[in-house]
């Protein structure tokens, strides 16, 4: 069973592996706020395994609208958790936090692993940590398995034009076509994220619901960074464009680290995971997606 399975990350999940939606009788996607509905559809659905990707993503909009933000990230995994508990679940839960639960700049400590300290910043980041305590705290007494994984930043096709990767290759391919001056407009680019291709992160979340630790966590992660304004000029490169970047002071997050970086190596060591898919490929995608996109 997958919760979330509508946005960016579950549409991937369902192409690559399948699996029931947390849905109602009619099919229309269950909101994780509502406790009784979440309770009738894992009561109906009976799942033998759940991954947990349900949650608002947006940091910007965490910082706008905190509570519900905490209300979907925190409240909807607690709702989830009774649920399961409810229906007798025997199965595994795989929890999707997030990498950001690292937050302040600790050059000292990168690329951080997962005993690093944690320093969210963000709303958003305070949310994905309280989820994750809860279930770290659940995962003592229940009578289920849970693992908790810590992705960091992930792109590909499909992916909404709110994250910076793929809004840089949008406005590439609107230069390309002459629809806007060759300017890419961005926040801060001189900092450096943690980013893997989304088809690596499902395949990471497949190998976890089969191999994971109960009560463990684990980064999922290439292990290295790259700067953002480096990722603008390989995509301009790779469309045949020249281009600048632009800063737009209210693109400029507060609370953004400069550096996040993670250690994937308890993954590696628990199910053999590594990235497959290669950079300049998972480029070459996302411009092509944006191509067929811009004709629509």
């Amino acid at each position: 069973m997958l919760t979330g399975g509508q946005g960016f990350v579950g549409r991937h999940v369902r192409a690559m592996l399948g699996g029931e939606l947390l849905a109602g009788p009619n099919g229309d996607a269950v909101d994780v706020r509502q406790a009784d509905a979440v309770t009738e559809a894992v009561a109906r659905i009976r799942p033998e395994r759940v991954l947990h990707l349900a949650a608002r993503s947006s940091v910007r909009s965490s910082q706008d609208d905190a509570a519900t933000t905490y209300a979907v990230n925190f409240g909807g995994t607690y709702n989830l958790l009774r649920a399961l508990e409810a229906a007798r679940f025997r199965g595994r839960l795989l929890y999707v936090g997030s990498g950001v639960v690292y937050g302040d700049d600790q050059p000292q400590r990168l690329p951080f692993a997962e005993d690093s300290p944690l320093h969210p910043a963000t709303p958003y980041a305070a949310s994905k940590l309280a989820a994750e305590a809860l279930c770290r705290q659940w995962s003592r007494t229940s009578a289920f398995e849970i693992v908790m994984a810590r992705p960091f930043n992930h792109i590909g096709t499909g992916q909404s034009r709110h994250y910076a990767v793929a809004d840089f290759a949008a406005q590439i391919v609107e230069i390309r076509h002459g629809r806007r001056p060759p300017v890419v407009t961005a926040g801060r680019v001189d900092v450096s994220r943690d980013f893997t291709d989304v088809r690596d992160v499902v395949r990471a979340y497949e190998l976890l619901l089969a191999r994971g630790t109960h009560g463990e966590v684990y980064n999922v992660c290439a292990g290295h960074g790259r700067r953002l304004d480096a990722i603008v000029a390989a995509l301009a490169a790779l469309a045949g464009v020249d281009v600048q970047v632009r800063t737009d002071p209210t693109r400029v997050r507060p609370g953004d680290a400069a550096v996040l970086c993670g250690d994937p190596g308890r993954l590696a060591r628990a199910t053999g995971w590594r990235p497959r898919i290669p950079w300049e490929q998972t480029l070459r995608e996302i411009l092509r997606d944006w191509e067929a996109r811009s004709g629509e």
